[in-house]
Order: C-alpha cells, then structure tokens, then sequence
C-alpha cells in the first residue's frame, strides 16, 4: 500500500509571505487542515530558488562530500527538520543503493570541467590550484623584477660606455680654446643635414707629380695566402697645408679663384655630420679671398679608428690601442699600403710639373696632385688640392687610383675576426666597418670624388698579433667606383657641396683676420672663433736652459728601449707619419 502525500489547505495571509501567525487569525470561511508541529522555516523575497529534484547529480560523490562537511542547519542538511523519509517504491527510477533520504537542490553552480594534466591531478586536491596560482603570480613579480634589474644594469653600463668614450674625447680637445677668443657662431649638425647645393664638373688647373701603375695580383690576395706589410722608411710623404703650397700661392696671385683649401679640408667639412671627435680648421680672410689651413700637427694629419663605434677604446695615451696610437698607427698603415700595391719597376706616368714640395733627389712616394676649380657662384671660385695615389690601365686608357686602408687591431672590440670572416662574409665585415669608421670610410669616398678618381682600393690590413702594433698582413684589396660607394654609404654629394657652400658664405660676411673653426668635442656642432692674427705660428725660439738645469735624453739599452719605455720602431713611426 503506497502511502499519499497530501498537503492539504494553505491559508490564506493577508498581512504578508508565509503561513499567518496563528490560525485564528484565519477568515472564518477558510478551514485549516495543516498538521500540527510541522517547522517553518522563514525566506524572504530576495532568496533564490533552486530547483525542486536534480536527477544529473552523482548521488554518491555528493554524499561523501556531504558526509564530510560539517552541519549547517540549513535545508537538505543532516540536522535540518526538513528531512522526511521518501517510499523509494514510489520512485521505479531512484536507485536503494544511492540513499534513502531526499535532499534539497545545491544552489551553487555545476563546475565547469577542466581537461589536461593540471585538472585531472588537482581533483583530488582542490586547494591546490589556488596555492600554484599564487605562486605562478610570485614567480611572475619574481621574474619581472629580475627584468627590471637586468635593463637597468644595461642601460647603466651603455650610459657608462658612452659616457667614457665621450668624457675622452671632451678631454681631448683637437685645440685649446684660449679665454682671449671670441666666439662668433655656433652652428649644429642638425642644420647640415638639410642643405643642398649642386655644382658643376670641375676643371683641372695643374697636375703635379708622378704615378706608378697599380699592381692587379694583389686583388687575388686572400686571408689564406696573406701578405706582409712593407715597410717604405726611405719615401716621402708630405701633409702640406693650404697656405703652405707654392702652387695655390702662384694661383691666388693669378686670382685664378676667390676659396683656397685641400682635399683633405674639404672632405671633414663635407663629412662634418659624421664626426664624433674634435677636428678644428683654421679659417684665414685675406682680402677678398679665403684660405682653410690646417695647423702643424693637426689631426686631419692621421686617421681615426672606432670614432663611431659604441665600444669605447683605453683612455691611456701610451696603451697600443688607445685613439691617438691607433690613428699614428692607422697613418703608418696607409702610407706603407699606398706605395706596396704598386709596380715598383720605374715606370711612371708623369705629368705637367714633378712634386712642388720634393727636393731635388729624394725618393718620394707615388702620388699626384690635381689642382681643381669648381664655380660656387656667380663670380666665386674653389680651387683644391686633391691627391690620387696610383693609376691603371683599363681599355688602353689610364684610370686614376686612390689607395687606402681600414685595419684591424683587435677582433674583440669589432666583434668580427678577419682572417674567419673576410673570404666567406665580405658583406658583413664592411658593414662592421661602416658602423664603426662611417666618418672615415666617407671622408676616403669624398676625396676619391673631389679628384674624379675612377676606382678606389680599399685594402684590410691586420696585425700579425693583436698585442703587436708594429708588423701587419695585408688579407685582402678590393675596389669600388667612388660614386656607387657613396650611395652605398648613403653619402649625397648634393649635401656635401651645400655644407661647403654655408661655410664659404658664412666666412665671407666676416672681417679681414684669422678664424678657427672647432668640432665640440662632446656635442654635435661646430664654433667659430675669431683669434689673433699671430695665434698657431711656432716661429719663436725658445732659450736653452743653464747647463745644469738641462736634462740629459734618455739612453737607449741594448733591445733598442730608452729610459722612457720608448722603442726604436715607435720613434721610427713618429718620424715617418
């Protein structure tokens, strides 16, 4: 006999939600058939209702789950007066072995099922992704803190870097600016890179000198099959300034043009935006003409290595690869390359006057000297000194050569090994070059064009040893026409006339007397200066010292080193560069 459930009459509350507080408190008309002592448990409207049966849910994990959670009073729990024993027989779906007893539907929603190692391993332990999220969250600040301390230690060390390599060249002004100086411009190299002047083909006015022709094995030449780096102790080489040449002289008298300066004093003004270190040029306003010198001693007399490398070079004059010894060591380089690459075997192409600055019967070095006018104006002329160092032969006609050479002192500042890398990635080592010699590697491409040479030779010379500054291997030689490697460098002639043609009208509005012009060492801009008349001339003579206030010169010891750590072979590169 199945027992039925019968709820009977539900009375009516006019005062509120729920069963009335009393039965008399229900209309006469209505009967109550409510059993009596049944519990209530009171709800309010913004409870949630769940649902009446939930025949998806695992019976037996619930049970267990439930049987180990604690008591909570509430409905559908162990202790709740709503616990009423169901006729399972009522029920054909209902399964004994799942439990006798009815329980009220969870309200909290049915966890989503995660797949993959992670959820299977955590179902038995579920406090645990909470506490591996925390500490993935940990290792995460962890980790990006750690970042945070490697950048700023990077940053700092390139700041130091450069910092260093700028403090030496802030140290190491080209020309000690004297208080007495007034300076008249400042102009930065922001304002250089926007100018642009075009000019026409020059004119040759003189060639001077005498060429030997360019020996072509030396194009085969690799780094398995080296070769030796000549020494030429008994040529001439000679770094005339403008002023000093007896030709430009002859022409300023003819007033053959109004602007006088050389090749190599053009190339830095046209190169100028390139430049890291300090270079300065002397500016003299002598009537209507204008005449850019350079000081005895200058720098334009050697050649930079790594002035625009981030790496920063020793400090200490006296170390191998300091700035200033790399560059006498870079001058003795080219100047011992230009002459080896030659056909030593007297025949040479001469031309209208031998070498003005050569006495007669010495042995000078193969060069010639192209006297240029190119027209800046209406009535304003340049006239320049450019230098080709060698000729060739090509289709029965003589091309003009310029001749020179990058060097190597050691891999680990370039980061590139020649001797591994040369033959195999050619590319590669020539742009580590233009990254770190851009200003030289476009000052060696502007002379090559303001002499309309043909072909330049780029030749990689290297040191025998890395800590033996003194013998050197020539790897490799390989030629470029001037105009194609400039576009290869990104060099525009157009930019390099225009920064000339500022210069030449901003000198022209001054006064008649002597000016400097002065690369900031630690800024990129250059200042005019107006000093005296008699500022840079080295014609005074100097009194000899009493007897005993006189210092004996260091004596040199058996190996060829005096007192001062100085060798023969240094003072023999001092004296030939």
């Amino acid at each position: 006999m199945v027992g039925v459930f019968e709820v009977g009459a539900v009375p009516f509350n006019p005062d509120g939600w729920g069963p009335p507080e009393s039965t008399t408190a229900t209309p006469p008309s209505t009967t109550t058939t409510l059993p009596p002592h049944v519990p209530y448990a009171t709800f309010s409207r913004s409870e949630r209702l769940g649902r009446i049966a939930d025949f998806t849910r695992s019976f037996s994990s619930s049970n267990a789950n439930a049987s180990n959670r604690p008591s909570s009073g509430k409905p559908g729990s162990a202790d709740s007066p709503f616990d009423f024993s169901l006729d399972l027989d009522a029920f054909p779906l209902a399964n004994p072995d799942d439990g006798s007893a009815f329980r009220l539907v969870d309200t909290k929603p049915t966890p989503r099922p995660k797949f993959g190692p992670k959820w299977r391993f955590n179902q038995h332990r579920p406090q645990l992704p909470q506490r591996r999220d925390e500490e993935v969250e940990a290792r995460k600040r962890e980790a990006e803190k750690e970042r945070a301390r490697r950048d700023r230690l990077y940053n700092l060390n390139r700041s130091n870097q450069n910092q260093q390599r700028r403090e030496a060249a802030i140290f190491k002004s080209s020309v000690d600016i004297q208080p007495e100086w007034n300076m008249l411009e400042q102009i930065p190299f922001s304002t250089f890179t926007k100018l642009s002047f075009s000019v026409s083909d020059p004119e040759d006015l003189l060639l001077c000198g005498a060429l030997e022709y360019y020996d072509r094995s030396f194009d085969r030449i690799t780094p398995k099959n080296e070769r030796r780096l000549e020494r030429f102790k008994n040529r001439n080489f000679f770094k005339v300034t403008t002023t000093d040449d007896p030709v430009i002289r002859r022409l300023a008298n003819e007033d053959k043009a109004t602007v006088f300066a050389t090749d190599t004093i053009l190339a830095t003004l046209m190169c100028a935006p390139r430049s890291v270190y300090s270079w300065d040029i002397v500016v003299q306003r002598v009537g209507n003409k204008l005449f850019f010198d350079k000081r005895d001693g200058s720098q334009l007399d050697l050649l930079s290595v790594h002035e625009t490398s981030q790496e920063p070079l020793p400090e200490a004059k006296d170390d191998i690869n300091s700035a200033y010894s790399l560059s006498v060591e870079a001058a003795y380089i080219n100047q011992n390359f230009s002459q080896q690459v030659l056909v030593r075997d007297g025949n040479k192409v001469s031309f209208d006057e031998p070498n003005p600055f050569a006495n007669e019967g010495d042995e000078v070095a193969s060069v010639a000297y192209r006297y240029r006018r190119w027209k800046l104006d209406g009535d304003m002329y340049l006239v320049a000194r450019c230098e080709v160092q060698s000729v060739v032969e090509v289709n029965n006609k003589n091309s003009f050569v310029t001749l020179n050479a990058l060097n190597e002192f050691d891999p680990k500042y370039s980061g590139v090994d020649w001797r591994q890398k040369l033959e195999t990635q050619r590319g590669a080592v020539l742009a580590t070059e233009l990254k770190n010699n851009a200003n030289k590697l476009a000052k060696w491409t502007a002379q090559a064009i303001l002499a309309s040479a043909d072909l330049m030779k780029l030749g990689y010379v290297t040191r025998v040893h890395p800590r033996d500054h003194f013998n050197h291997v020539i790897l490799g030689v390989v030629g470029y026409k001037p105009r194609d490697f400039a576009s290869q460098i990104n060099l525009n002639t157009s930019n390099m006339w225009g920064i000339v043609k500022s210069i030449v009208d901003l000198c022209m509005k001054l006064n008649e007397g002597k000016y400097v012009l002065v690369k900031d060492p630690s800024k990129p801009q250059v200042r005019i200066y107006e000093v005296p008349a008699d500022a840079f001339e080295n014609d005074y003579v100097e009194e000899p010292l009493p007897e005993e206030e006189q210092v004996q010169p260091p004596s040199e010891d058996a190996e060829g080193v005096d007192a001062n750590g100085t060798t023969t072979e240094d003072k023999e590169i001092e004296a030939q560069t």
